[in-house]
């Protein structure tokens, strides 16, 4: 046989293995993800046994521990709706009311049960400039320059 012909053959069988490889790790991380829903939207979609990711702002007022559980509300966006959630496994260390948080809830018939450990939250100070940081001064035109 003609090894530019063998050569030919095998770029196109390796070519072709890459390509089904790239198409099926694309199918695999789009179809896998689940969306994260905000309070108003979980209360129109959620099924009872269903399982969603629900996320939005701890609503100030609502926190109650009862034991190892933890009650709380999820506010939507526009504040106008909130879902009650009790929550038991481990607690990050900066949640607390008016903070964003995201957990894993499970409907039992109209309770939202979180599952245990999915519980996060962001930390307020990671995400603001610290008191002495340097000004931002992009976009801003500099002054004369100095001489000595």
């Amino acid at each position: 046989m003609d090894p530019n012909r063998k050569r030919a053959i095998r770029l196109t069988v390796a070519l072709t293995a890459a390509l089904l490889l790239a198409s099926s790790l694309i199918y695999v991380s789009f179809s896998l993800g689940r969306d994260e829903l905000t309070a108003s939207q979980l209360l129109h979609k959620a099924k009872p046994g269903g399982q969603y990711i629900l996320a939005g702002t701890v609503e100030n007022g609502s926190v109650k521990h009862l034991g190892a559980i933890l009650e709380f509300s999820v506010l939507s966006p526009n504040r106008r709706v909130a879902v009650p959630v009790r929550y038991t496994g481990v607690v990050p260390d900066p949640f607390a009311q008016g903070r964003p948080v995201m957990v894993d809830v499970t409907d039992q018939g109209g309770t939202f049960v979180g599952q245990q450990n999915s519980l996060t939250t962001k930390c307020p100070s990671k995400y603001q400039a610290a008191s002495g940081a340097i000004k931002d001064t992009a976009g801003i035109p500099a002054g004369p320059a100095v001489t000595s």
